[in-house]
């Protein structure tokens, strides 16, 4: 019951959230021991915060719930590859797994880092996991920015 597929598709609620709050919709969540800890969507223009990324606030969320600074048993599930920024927060976060849907050409860590793994070396990364549905999320939301 409790797969990757089972707690994207919580990430993807997360990010019909900011679609719905007229944010780029990603969304992110926090599991540890098959319980969601933290929830983030993107809130960039809601807080003008360029940092306000759905995995930044998933993460705060899982700190401040865990009274923890790391998170070395837990799974951050995001619907989109995340970026560099979040790259960083997710190394110093030291996650178990970090699952993502969608790649992210434009602004995808791997875009800086090329082969080279920003995260912490004990992190399994997992990416595809519902990459069609997210990336279509992502496809809906810039069609209509677009017409």
């Amino acid at each position: 019951m409790f797969t990757d597929e089972y707690f994207m598709k919580e990430a993807l609620r997360q990010a019909r959230l900011a679609f719905d709050s007229d944010e780029v919709p990603v969304g992110a969540i926090v599991v540890w021991d098959n319980k969601i800890i933290g929830r983030g969507h993107n809130q960039v223009e809601l807080l003008q915060d360029s940092t306000a990324h759905a995995e930044m606030l998933a993460m705060s969320a899982a700190f401040n719930g865990t009274g923890s600074k790391y998170l070395t048993e837990a799974t951050l599930y995001v619907t989109l590859e995340p970026c560099l920024m979040c790259s960083g927060a997710m190394y110093w976060s030291k996650l178990s797994r970090i699952v993502y849907g969608a790649e992210d050409i434009k602004n995808g860590y791997r875009k800086t880092t090329g082969t080279v793994s920003p995260f912490h070396p004990k992190t399994e990364i997992t990416s595809g996991v519902l990459a069609a549905e997210c990336a279509q999320l992502m496809k809906d939301f810039f069609k209509d920015k677009r017409s």
